[in-house]
This record gives C-alpha cells, sequence and structure tokens, in this order.
C-alpha cells in the first residue's frame, strides 16, 4: 500500500493529538522499528571504500574488531557492540562514539553502551601524543566498574583491527545478530508503548 492510500494521524499540532491519532502512528512504528537492524546495515554499508588515512576501509576495521570479539567467543550482543562501535565516523567526525553509542543504547547492557560511548578517549593511550593531546586522558576513568572492560575492548579487539592481511569475516556472517539485537530494546522509555502497540 502506497503513502497516500495509509491512514494518518490528523493533526497539525502535536497537542492536539488524540489516542485515535498515537494508535494510527503505533501501527507504523511497531514494524518500522522491528526492522532497525536493516537500517543499521545500511549505514555501516557507508563506511566501505573511506580509508580516512587508515590502512583499511572504515567498514572493514568495523568488520575485523567484530570478527576478533567473534572469534574470542564473545556474545552477539558484544559481537554487534564491536561492530558498530565506529559506525558514527561519517556523521560526526569529532564525536563519532557519541552516535555508536546513541544507536545501540536501547538494545545493550549499560557495560556495552558505556565501552562504546568512551572507546575513542580510551584508543587514545594510543595516538593521543601524536597530535597534541593527552595519551592519559582515560585515566580519569580509572576507578568506573568498566574501565577494564573497555580497556579490554581496545586491547584485544579495536587496537589491532588495521590489518590488511587479516581474515576478516564479511558483513553477511553478522547480519543476523545485527537484525536479532535491534528487533527490540531492552531498555528504552518507548519499550512498554512498543511492546502493547497493535
Amino acid at each position: 500500500m502506497d503513502h497516500q492510500n495509509r491512514k494518518h494521524a490528523s493533526f497539525s499540532d502535536m497537542a492536539q493529538s488524540t489516542a485515535e491519532d498515537w494508535a494510527i502512528i503505533m501501527e507504523e512504528q511497531r514494524p518500522f522499528a522491528a526492522n532497525g537492524g536493516k537500517r543499521v546495515l545500511d549505514h555501516l554499508r557507508l563506511l566501505e571504500g573511506d580509508y580516512g588515512g587508515f590502512p583499511v576501509d572504515r567498514l572493514t576495521h568495523c568488520l575485523q574488531t567484530a570478527t576478533r570479539a567473534q572469534r574470542d567467543g564473545r556474545s552477539d550482543d558484544y559481537v554487534v557492540m564491536a561492530l558498530i562501535h565506529d559506525i558514527g565516523d561519517t556523521l560526526g567526525a569529532y564525536n563519532h562514539p557519541d552516535i555508536a553509542a546513541a544507536i545501540i543504547k536501547p538494545f545493550v547492557s549499560e557495560e556495552l553502551h558505556w565501552i562504546v560511548q568512551n572507546h575513542g578517549i580510551f584508543q587514545g593511550v594510543n595516538f593521543f601524543h601524536h597530535i597534541g593531546l593527552d595519551r592519559d586522558m582515560r585515566e580519569k576513568f580509572r576507578s568506573h566498574p568498566h574501565f577494564t572492560a573497555t580497556e579490554e575492548f581496545i586491547e584485544k579487539y579495536d587496537c589491532p583491527a588495521f590489518d590488511p592481511d587479516y581474515d576478516t569475516l564479511p558483513l553477511a556472517f553478522f547480519e543476523p545478530m545485527v537484525m536479532k539485537l535491534f528487533e527490540r530494546p531492552t531498555n528504552s522509555i518507548y519499550k512498554k508503548a512498543m511492546d502493547t502497540a497493535g
């Protein structure tokens, strides 16, 4: 059914919306939201061919990070976190971790969200001193409960994932776990409404 033949809410000012309007909106929103994994995968594909001066393109780096986590026996949600940790590179040249963290927040544990949110600062120990920044910037988080997990993510998966010769798994391998993770949130202000919609 095309856009013109579908039901639409009747308000022009949200302050005047009705329960009937929101029933229509939620009927549309539920399948759209459940297909979020496809949009994440589409955005990841935008990283292909974008090297930014690195030894591998940004998609390969993400795939390699996820491949390393997968081969180390990490959970699917950890592997997806590793896969999308740099998804924000094309939109947020100055804050790419924030974009990835916002995308994944409703679907993962607090620890995995924190790792993504702060991986840029933690990776800085390896290069900040080369660009005039404090390589020990992450030390301000030393007492945080997720410090060690984030440090481990950098050292084991993110940092070595720039190897052009590494046997990296293709995006197709990760598609089922991406689709599953983004199908339904575990923590969101909209979770209850989405669970009861329809």
